[in-house]
């Protein structure tokens, strides 16, 4: 069986090949937050308020159904990574609901 190469597909994809993804990174870095990520962002904000850094993307497209969030709080110190999410979890409780999923990543700053 011959191995796969973009050369050998061009024909298939002819059209289509990095007009979507390059249409929607452009929009992605372009555009403002959405909505909802301006929600969890001022959520985590009023739950941390020792936060010195929090980032929401929304990972789903734009749709809300899946977030990534960094949150950078003195109040995850002495803490376990896993209790630090659970924080977070408590946190976003509500809004979790409506969720598919969600990736958290949680430091404390170094001074």
């Amino acid at each position: 069986m011959a191995a796969w190469s973009p050369a050998a597909a061009g024909p298939l994809l002819r059209g289509t090949r990095r007009q979507l993804p390059l249409l929607h990174w452009a929009q992605r870095t372009f555009a403002s937050q959405t909505e909802g990520e301006l929600k969890v962002t001022q959520i985590l904000k009023e739950k941390f308020p020792r936060a010195t850094a929090i980032k929401v993307t929304d990972i789903s497209g734009g749709c809300g159904a899946m977030y990534e969030i960094k949150i950078e709080s003195e109040e995850f110190k002495e803490k376990r990574t896993v209790q630090q999410h659970q924080m977070v979890n408590q946190a976003l409780k509500e809004e979790i609901k409506g969720m598919h999923g969600l990736r958290i990543f949680t430091s404390v700053p170094k001074h």
